[in-house]
């Protein structure tokens, strides 16, 4: 059937049809996102673009069933008026211009966090996507855990009474693989943004959202203190330690580093909650603390999560207009509060939401 055609349907009709879909890079993250793809009933993958021949090959043979194009050109894949959606999961640095192009060509898009890097970058996706009557979806997939979810909607309607104050953290034990799949740009702080930008770009959006409001202003520290010149060439930090203020006057205190020893306590992600009337860990247990003293318990219940629910809101979104769960608004916001905080440790003082011209 004529792709045209199809896009001019209503929503019903076309939820029969598949969307003829392309990956842009099939590394780590991308490979796993393919596979999701190839597990969408919804879907047909049309194409699959990467730089690096053996994950083009290898991705290829992954999809061999659906007998994607393969190329290294992502321009390519924005030229081929017969793909309707894109899924980008290259390095940071790329995802705001090739979004963009996406986006302008009439194409659907889900892009992997961050979904920029820079200001300028950003207020050009935000405005590029909203100019846009196609999906776009951020790789936020926090938003679509249901525990966490659920968690967070007790939370609003006043579980745990007004939200007072927030304290997250992002601890690694050690650095990535510096000969890993992600070496040869990951410590390069223009390509990825560093870790804050790069992966506690989550933790900070679940941070924002369970807030429910944006931060105001910031301030923080980073440095080296670890992995000094390891690799060679690095400039993104080993460490971070922030604040943020946020309208309402909630004040959220959060720590990134990659040295701390597997098995000492307090390890790994969590978010406190600390509310007027109780307060509750997110990420973690889940366990809530009253302020009457009675024992915990559970905030909301364990789920089986659904590693392809992000995807499938995706094409549900696409195919059924189904909700978004996390669209420019929410995928711009999380980046721009991880630029904030990146920029308040670069020029060493505090900075307002609005120094940095977000477009949000």
């Amino acid at each position: 059937m004529n792709r045209r055609l199809i896009l001019a349907m209503p929503l019903a009709a076309l939820a029969q049809e598949k969307v003829n879909t392309a990956m842009i890079g099939v590394g780590n993250r991308g490979s796993f996102l393919m596979e999701s793809v190839l597990r969408q009933p919804t879907s047909r993958l049309a194409m699959i673009c990467d730089l690096k021949p053996d994950r083009l090959d290898k991705a290829a043979t992954v999809a061999s069933a659906s007998n994607p194009t393969t190329t290294t050109e992502w321009k390519r894949v924005i030229d081929r008026k017969d793909i309707d959606a894109v899924f980008i999961a290259t390095p940071p640095h790329l995802h705001a211009e090739m979004a963009i192009a996406a986006l302008k060509a009439g194409k659907h898009v889900y892009c992997e966090k961050p979904i920029a890097t820079t200001p300028a970058d950003l207020k050009a996706l935000v405005e590029a996507a909203k100019s846009s009557n196609k999906v776009f979806v951020a790789g936020q997939q926090l938003r679509s855990m249901s525990q966490l979810k659920a968690a967070v909607e007790l939370i609003h309607d006043g579980i745990l009474g007004d939200v007072l104050m927030v304290k997250a953290q992002r601890h690694a034990t050690a650095d990535l693989d510096y000969n890993g799949s992600s070496g040869d740009w990951y410590y390069n702080y223009a390509k990825s943004g560093g870790y804050l930008v790069e992966q506690s770009v989550h933790n900070l959006d679940a941070c924002n959202w369970v807030i429910n409001q944006r931060p105001a202003r910031a301030s923080g520290f980073g440095g080296i203190q670890l992995h000094k010149n390891e690799p060679k060439g690095r400039n993104i930090y080993d460490h971070q330690v922030l604040n943020y203020e946020y309208p309402n006057g909630v004040k959220m205190s959060f720590t990134q580093m990659v040295f701390h020893p597997r098995g000492m306590p307090a390890g790994g992600q969590y978010i406190n909650v600390y509310g007027s009337k109780g307060s509750a860990e997110l990420m973690s247990t889940y366990m809530m603390y009253t302020a009457d003293g009675q024992p915990p318990k559970m905030i909301s219940p364990k789920a089986v999560e659904n590693p392809d629910a992000h995807t499938q809101a995706f094409y549900d979104a696409i195919l059924k207009g189904g909700k978004n769960p996390a669209n420019i608004t929410i995928g711009a916001t999380a980046a721009a509060t991880a630029i904030l905080g990146n920029e308040v440790c670069r020029q060493g003082k505090v900075l307002r939401w609005e120094d940095l011209s977000f477009g949000i």
